[in-house]
């Protein structure tokens, strides 16, 4: 992770991450601006011309001038607005995913389906948050430009403008504070219904088979008049600040049209001036461009907040160490403890000793820290206590690669992802390596019998678990140092697992096996029985079968 990437993510941060279009878009917006101040005054002296009889033809130039120029800066504005916007939620997106990837076991708080929410629609409306900002700024021009012009036409309107002006920013304000309660009550609504209509999505086949489909229907649909209430709620403070601008807007253009009248009576305005003066008025206090821009606004913040979430989860660091070369592969826990905040923990005062080579077994009734275990064994989490080595080294002392080199994870089910199987079993490794891995956990001839074989597309294959299983088992393959195994070989037959062990045996790698399987047990060097996330006893699986509590570990 570079610098720039732990910094927190904020609303600033995401406006400053867009500053390659800013000046763009911001340039445009001002010049738009300075546009339209100008037209009315240039309007006013070409009427002004023609009531006294005077050549008229400059002004109208350029009047039409300024008309060309603000359709010019609307494109160039809208262009660039895209553009940005763009480039931001691509580099939002990218950064969530990597901080997900780097902090897996920090995102179990959150639901699938509200992840996907927050990155996909999340992103999109964070990634205005620039544009936005600027278009904001860009939004106070009109108001400040036409007070300044009706100050420098005569101090008598500009105070009448800004009186009217007191009312259109209270309109303004209370329209925000609606709008942005509503908007963050919305994207929340929003990734509720995500998250449920994904477990649907995994749980498919068994909903069907169970014949449950009105009963889920009704569940994925329960969020729906929320998401209803709070998008109306939006359209409400929208229509809301509509009623109100048609009050302060006509009042304030009223205001400044009367002092106008009184003005040219007494023969201190003209009346192209007047007519600008009008025109003034209603262009500084309209609300039609600034309740969308708003409205924009409140959408970036309350995303942008609900990225952050994500975002600001500390992702792990990595250290500048190797291993030492040729060692066994000897891991060690003292005192490890994982303990997610205000929850109970996880584990607790684990102290183990695996000697380089050996096969351990981890045994326990479902819940015991099992899976923990062999998470923080191959450092895919880290403990909130103790130390994790591994050859004598502190696994946060690795470098990334080197962890990763010498460790691999294989799991009951595993997240199978790549374009092809090859991808899948060995992303990133040679053609040649792959072949090695398939073969040795039996995947090889399933390869084969594929229509292009390792190069079939991953969607494309049909597989089984045991399949999807020698899959992953092919993919952790590629540790030289410490194997786990969490219960990766459930779906496999006996002879197959056998082999499968045998192979790993050959290799001399330290093995740590999750199991339910007594024979596997008994075959390894050690067991580790597992009770509450707490180790009850450490021993052989001959010496620990006389305890009836142990073997009840294996009636499943």
């Amino acid at each position: 992770m570079t610098a720039a990437s732990e910094r927190p993510l904020t609303f600033r941060t995401v406006v400053g991450q867009s500053r390659a279009w800013l000046p763009l878009i911001g340039a445009a917006a001002l010049l738009g601006s300075l546009g339209m101040l100008a037209l009315p005054l240039v309007l006013a002296a070409a009427i002004d011309a023609v009531a006294a009889g005077e050549n008229a033809t400059g002004p109208m130039l350029a009047a039409a001038g300024l008309i060309l120029l603000g359709v010019a800066c609307d494109l160039v504005e809208a262009s660039a607005e895209t553009a940005c916007a763009a480039d931001a939620a691509a580099r939002l997106r990218t950064g969530l995913i990597r901080r997900l990837l780097a902090a897996p076991h920090r995102i179990a708080r959150f639901d699938t389906g509200d992840l996907v929410a927050r990155i996909s629609a999340g992103a999109a409306d964070a990634a205005h948050a620039g544009p936005s900002t600027i278009g904001t700024l860009a939004a106070t021009l009109p108001p400040l430009g036409s007070l300044a012009i009706l100050i420098w036409l005569d101090w008598r309107l500009a105070a009448a403008f800004a009186a009217g002006l007191v009312l259109v920013a209270a309109v303004l304000h209370l329209f925000a504070k609606q709008t942005a309660t509503a908007a963050q009550h919305y994207q929340i609504a929003q990734s509720e219904m995500a998250s449920r209509l994904t477990e649907a999505l995994e749980g498919g086949r068994t909903i069907a088979a169970a014949g449950t489909i009105d009963t889920e229907t009704r569940r994925l649909l329960t969020g729906l008049p929320a998401l209803a209430h709070h998008g109306r709620a939006t359209w409400k403070a929208l229509s809301t600040a509509g009623a109100r601008a048609a009050i302060a807007g006509p009042l304030t253009t009223i205001g400044v049209l009367a002092v106008a009248g009184f003005l040219v009576t007494g023969n201190s305005l003209t009346t192209g001036e007047l007519l600008a003066a009008a025109q003034y008025a209603m262009m500084g206090a309209g609300l039609g461009s600034l309740t969308g821009i708003i409205a924009a606004t409140a959408r970036a913040r309350a995303a942008v907040t609900r990225i952050a979430e994500v975002h600001n989860l500390s992702a792990m660091s990595y250290g500048t160490e190797t291993l030492p070369p040729g060692a066994p592969g000897r891991l060690e826990l003292h005192e490890v403890t994982v303990q997610p905040q205000n929850e109970p923990p996880l584990l607790k005062n684990i102290t183990i000793k695996i000697p380089g080579g050996a096969l351990a077994a981890i045994v326990g009734k479902s819940g015991s820290g099992k899976s923990i275990l062999a998470e923080t064994a191959v450092r895919l989490r880290d403990p909130d206590s103790g130390k994790v080595t591994l050859d004598g080294r502190p696994l946060p002392s690795l470098t990334h690669n080197e962890i990763r080199r010498a460790t691999g994870l294989a799991t009951a089910r595993p997240t199978l992802a790549g374009a092809t199987l090859a991808d899948a079993m060995g992303p990133g490794r040679p053609h040649h390596r792959v072949l090695e891995a398939a073969r040795a956990v039996g995947a090889h001839d399933f390869a084969t019998r594929l229509p292009a074989t390792y190069d079939t597309p991953l969607p494309d294959i049909p597989m089984s678990g045991g399949e999807a299983q020698r899959i992953g088992l092919a993919r952790a393959w590629h540790a030289d140092r410490l194997l786990v195994l969490d219960d990766a070989t459930s779906s496999l037959d006996l002879l197959s697992a056998n082999r499968i062990e045998e192979a790993l045996a050959a290799t001399g790698r330290t093995r740590l096996v999750v199991t339910y399987d007594a024979l596997l047990a008994e075959r390894a060097d050690l067991v580790i029985w597992l009770q509450n996330g707490a180790i009850r006893t450490v021993g052989t699986h001959s010496t620990l079968w006389a305890d009836p509590d142990y073997r009840a570990v294996f009636a499943r």
